[in-house]
């Protein structure tokens, strides 16, 4: 086998259908589900244009001879397609190992690129901003394009808690910044603000990082001042007045509640606003004592009817637009009776999310994955509370004690068949 450097290359405009190739430049320098894979039909090879490269890796040897003929090729898949969208729609199911693999591989390594960040703050504040950047254009390049995209629950063993949490409310809040609209510079800042905004948790001890109710005022003091070390560790950073303003806004509320300083929305940025919603909403998924976890559902709910007034509004309700009354990890039960957990719902579609269906008669790791989009009269009736569920169906579905998100455009999510 050829290794990554004896591979020739091949220019982009040369490409056709069938031909093996390899992309180099990490895991989301592009938008292809592996970085190694043949050519199934014209719109790849678009794609592959459209991301500026002149050149690529191939495998001669590994070239389909139906590749020299690429129209024949392209009416061959074209009908594939068709018939495997008609089976979708018939039964669509599919193990969820093969739907969720590139995303936990996607988040695993953004985790670890978070925690190679905090790592260097405190000794390397440069080398943590480029790492930081570094990332943050990952995600952004990540999400360009007009698809919609599928938010994914994932399973809850990728990454420790500090760096879930991190790319969790990165990738939530620019889900948002996508959703309205926000250019460049502000996605920029909006990915490094929300990726860092604990940043200054470093610095207090571990007992303090996590608000509790039982906290007297000395100690409910020591937690906030994890803003005041963030705010330092912008300023050895570097940080542009954007991101640094979503570390120093982060816990303020729009009716002033919030702290260090009290401020209401109106003296608090757009950004800032996003990502302290987001971070509310994981915090109460994700606390620092699992047993203090209420569902998605339930965080949507109560951010909506109990906490709307610490919110922006139109960000309180863009975010309830996008994430969907059932988010992904929220426990449901189907117009049908049956039982399921959501780990999929597409921005544009929230009602009709894609869900993994309790069936006794399947082994567990072969759970029908239905897209509720593409099922004629089948809904959701309610959302349930894990404890509520029969034993043998809560061990089946096994709901996330700690919930983990990534995402991917929405065509690239559909079960295979």
């Amino acid at each position: 086998m050829k290794t990554a450097q004896t591979h020739p290359t091949i220019e982009v405009d040369a490409l056709t259908v069938g031909m093996l190739i390899h992309l180099d430049g990490g895991w989301m320098s592009h938008p292809f589900p592996m970085s190694s894979f043949k050519i199934s039909s014209a719109d790849q090879i678009a794609t592959l244009r459209s991301l500026g490269l002149e050149r690529v890796r191939w495998s001669p040897e590994e070239v389909d001879s139906s590749g020299t003929n690429a129209p024949a090729v392209e009416r061959l898949v074209e009908r594939r397609g068709s018939l495997a969208d008609r089976r979708r729609r018939l039964a669509p199911q599919a193990a969820p190992s093969q739907l969720l693999t590139a995303s936990e591989r996607q988040f695993s390594e953004a985790a670890k690129a978070s925690k190679k960040v905090f790592d260097r703050v405190v000794e390397h504040p440069a080398a943590a901003r480029q790492a930081a950047d570094a990332l943050t254009r990952q995600l952004v390049d990540k999400m360009a394009g007009t698809e919609d995209m599928c938010i994914q629950l994932l399973s809850e063993g990728t990454g420790d808690r500090v760096c879930a949490h991190a790319v969790n409310v990165s990738v939530i809040s620019l889900l948002m910044g996508r959703s309205f609209g926000l250019g460049e510079a502000d996605m920029h800042d909006l990915g490094m603000g929300s990726l860092l905004h604990d940043v200054g948790k470093a610095e207090i001890a571990e007992r303090y990082r996590h608000r509790e109710d039982h906290f007297n005022m000395a100690e409910r003091r020591l937690y906030e001042n994890h803003v005041a070390a963030g705010m330092a560790h912008a300023q050895r950073m570097e940080l542009t007045s954007g991101a640094s303003a979503i570390l120093d806004q982060h816990h303020e509320h729009s009716d002033g509640s919030g702290f260090p300083q009290g401020l209401s929305s109106d003296r608090t940025s757009t950004l800032a606003r996003i990502v302290s919603l987001v971070n509310a909403y994981d915090n109460l998924c994700n606390p620092a004592n699992p047993g203090l976890a209420v569902t998605p559902h339930e965080a949507v709910a109560h951010l909506f009817t109990q906490n709307h007034k610490q919110f922006d509004t139109a960000i309180l309700g863009a975010f309830i637009k996008m994430m969907g009354v059932y988010p992904a990890g929220s426990v449901v039960q189907l117009t049908d009776d049956r039982y399921a957990l959501v780990v999929g719902v597409i921005s544009s579609r929230t009602l009709r999310p894609r869900v993994l269906v309790h069936d006794p008669r399947v082994p567990r790791d072969e759970a029908p994955i239905l897209d509720l989009q593409t099922v004629s009269g089948l809904g959701i009736r309610r959302s349930l509370k894990p404890s509520s569920l029969p034993e043998a169906v809560l061990s089946y579905l096994s709901p996330r004690t700690r919930l983990n998100y990534f995402f991917e455009p929405a065509g690239e999510t559909r079960s295979p068949t």
